[in-house]
């Protein structure tokens, strides 16, 4: 595996194997990797002939200080699960080398609104500062595929959308979420879980397939307002929970007249904030 902390050096090396005929698959990250991201490396690796993964913890999607500060970093381990995972090139930048002299790729475009409901209620901004960086590294790394997870459905759709509005030239490939055995889905997230916290953290997948079920009887906003009662037990506390048209991102009434439904939640475990989604609906 290659380790470049440059984009001048990442550059060169990705330009001659292009000349070469080879192809890239790319998957951004922002460390703290687990076999999710795993995955997706796994993927790049089968489907491409140079699987590059991006370390970059971007400061523009953080809304507190506190929390960039706080954000897991475990560079050694995550070298070791790269190379593992068949990665061939790790791009490591530091915040100049990605935003050079302070400039930031201010992205001018209208997201139709996809970054307005459930994480863009509480996490104001986010996406805007998740777009730019992606936008950025899709300019970087220059991969004829993009692979992310469907954990962060929403974000998936807001990228899906930025491809589409600029014209990227790359192919985006969503991975199921990875599940640890009694459901919660992996995350970076999940190592700050004290023992008490990570028993309780499956109520939310447990939560997501019952609405599932439900659905068949009930209409979408019942659903939706019985599974936040549902997630609201001691040491758990429920921050949203829609059932969404899965283009759109907007909460629906009728299961009926909607070709693409998901199901997205967010929830607070202590002081760890967990999200996760399950498809209702898929012709």
């Amino acid at each position: 595996m290659f380790l470049f902390k440059k984009v001048a050096d990442l550059h060169h090396f990705l330009h001659v194997r292009k000349k070469q005929g080879q192809t890239v698959g790319f998957v951004p990250t922002m460390g703290a990797l687990h076999q999710g991201h795993a995955t997706l490396v796994r993927q790049a690796s089968n489907a491409t002939d140079i699987a590059v993964c991006s370390i970059f913890v971007n400061p523009t999607q953080f809304n507190e200080a506190t929390d960039l500060r706080k954000y897991p970093r475990t560079p050694e381990k995550d070298i070791a699960l790269l190379l593992e995972s068949g990665c061939s090139v790790l791009f490591l930048p530091d915040v100049p080398e990605v935003y050079p002299d302070g400039q930031q790729s201010k992205l001018d475009i209208d997201f139709e609104q996809l970054d307005q409901p459930m994480e863009g209620v509480h996490r104001p901004g986010h996406f805007k500062g998740m777009a730019q960086v992606v936008k950025r590294l899709l300019d970087i790394v220059q991969p004829d595929q993009l692979f992310m997870g469907q954990k962060d459905y929403q974000q998936f759709a807001i990228v899906q959308h930025l491809i589409s509005v600029l014209h990227l030239p790359v192919k985006l490939v969503m991975s199921a979420t990875l599940r640890e055995p009694d459901g919660l889905a992996m995350s970076s997230r999940n190592m700050h879980l004290s023992p008490d916290q990570r028993a309780i953290a499956p109520l939310v997948f447990q939560t997501l397939n019952w609405a599932k079920e439900a659905l068949k009887v009930e209409s979408p906003p019942a659903i939706a307002a019985a599974a936040m009662k549902a997630l609201t037990v001691p040491g758990i506390v429920p921050e949203y929970f829609e059932i969404v048209d899965g283009k759109t991102l907007q909460s629906i009434e009728n299961l009926d007249e909607h070709d693409h439904v998901v199901a997205c939640t967010a929830v607070k475990v202590g002081e760890v904030r967990l999200i996760d989604n399950l498809e209702m609906k898929n012709l």
